[in-house]
């Protein structure tokens, strides 16, 4: 089974976004896939709560209390992670993991915020030698703009592989509120910013 946590100390940097995004991506593949809920805003399990009946299934997991076991027959998991996680919490996340996926937006709070808790990652064996990937995410960039040639030289040192850079667009809160993602779309609106996952897919891929 492929295990995705989407997971960054720093609230509001599109980890459910990202999560929704990773468990559509994957379903649409044809991959029995689940979307474990462990930040207790339970937005990820909202989101499926909406995901209209035609869309590829994906079985939304309730971890806010405990986390459990994976149903037999899943192929990929994606793991929402809350914010503001003990070190603990963060450690057995990880221990869960085949690859950890960390989105970032531009600004002085959030790159600080990143900073400290790569930090944390980096004092785990598993990612210290490499056998837990880190994919670190540019989130809502907009091209040409100081905070996006902020952030850029901000991931340029992180120490960690920037797989990917997605957009600012409208097209993702218009998504959320149905229960989709870039990956249930056909249109070409869709089509254009889904390229921006490419890289972090095959990456993903790659560690699983």
């Amino acid at each position: 089974m492929l295990s995705v946590l989407v997971s960054n100390v720093k609230g509001g940097v599109g980890k459910t976004t990202i999560s929704t995004h990773i468990a559509a991506a994957l379903a649409a593949e044809g991959r029995r896939t689940a979307l474990a809920e462990v930040d207790k805003q339970k937005s990820s399990l909202g989101w499926l709560s909406r995901r209209p009946a035609t869309a590829r299934p994906i079985l939304g997991l309730d971890w806010t209390k405990e986390l459990s076991d994976v149903p037999k027959g899943i192929e990929a998991l994606v793991i929402d992670a809350p914010a503001a996680m003990k070190q603990k919490d963060v450690e057995d996340l990880v221990k869960l993991a085949d690859v950890v996926v960390l989105p970032v937006l531009p600004g002085a709070f959030d790159e600080a915020a990143t900073e400290r808790f790569l930090k944390k990652l980096d004092e785990l064996k598993a990612i210290r030698k490499a056998r837990i990937p880190v994919a670190v995410v540019g989130n809502r960039l907009r091209p040409r703009t100081k905070s996006a040639d902020r952030l850029d030289s901000f991931l340029g040192g992180v120490g960690h592989t920037v797989v990917a850079r997605l957009r600012d667009s409208q097209i993702y809160p218009d998504l959320a509120a149905t229960g989709q993602a870039l990956f249930d779309l056909t249109t070409k609106r869709a089509a254009e910013v889904k390229a921006d996952w490419d890289p972090l897919l095959a990456f993903i891929r790659k560690a699983g």
